[in-house]
């Protein structure tokens, strides 16, 4: 059992909508800026999970990232919405309102509060690529399920991550993406289909900023 230390413990937070027995994909990020890859993702993930709802937790500021130039979480959060524009795509800022700057931290205080949804954490094969960097990378597998997003360019470099050899036992056959929300943990799935080549970074570079609403 994994043992839940230094959890915030502050006022209840505005969560998007939720019920018992709802399957929810949570993706997280800086969203800087948010682009049609996003939404791409987020479309995938509801489509073979066989999700009710996306999330996406648009975060304070990556630990792992230089965020001295990141914009105000509320204009990027404006900035997703805008984007988004999906009736089962949520955008949330809630990370903030508690306090968490680490994912493991976020997923363990959200399985606590709202222990009978059925949460996945949604990332791209980019990110797997690096995902033991992650703090508590393990214990994130062993909270909620993972559905990993196809990548151009980082197909390969994911499948032999260190993180997907070292859960290669817990993968489950893409045909049955369907089942993972309510399967055990850990459990992921690598998701292939639709890919954009977009990216926060290379938009960034281009100078496609977020514009204060």
């Amino acid at each position: 059992m994994t043992v839940l230390r230094n959890l915030p413990k502050r006022h209840s937070p505005s969560l998007p909508p939720h019920a018992p027995g709802l399957r929810i994909g949570l993706f997280g990020g800086s969203f800087n800026p948010p682009h049609a890859g996003h939404r791409l993702a987020s479309l995938v993930a509801l489509k073979h999970l066989r999700l009710d709802r996306v999330w996406w937790i648009v975060t304070p500021g990556n630990p792992l990232k230089d965020n001295t130039a990141l914009p105000p979480l509320a204009e990027r959060m404006a900035a997703a919405r805008a984007l988004t524009r999906h009736a089962r795509i949520d955008i949330t800022g809630f990370e903030a309102e508690i306090e968490t700057q680490f994912t493991y931290d976020t997923i363990a205080w959200l399985t606590r509060r709202c222990p009978q949804v059925d949460f996945v954490w949604i990332m791209g094969a980019d990110n797997l690529a690096g995902f033991h960097r992650w703090q508590r990378w393990r214990d994130i597998a062993r909270l909620v399920p993972l559905a990993i997003i196809d990548r151009p360019g980082s197909t390969l470099k994911a499948a032999r991550s260190r993180a997907a050899i070292a859960l290669a036992r817990y993968r489950f056959a893409e045909k049955d993406a369907g089942l993972l929300s309510r399967g055990d943990v850990p459990g992921w799935v690598f998701l292939h289909g639709p890919r954009s080549p977009l990216s926060s970074t290379m938009l960034r570079a281009a100078g496609n900023t977020i514009a204060a609403p």
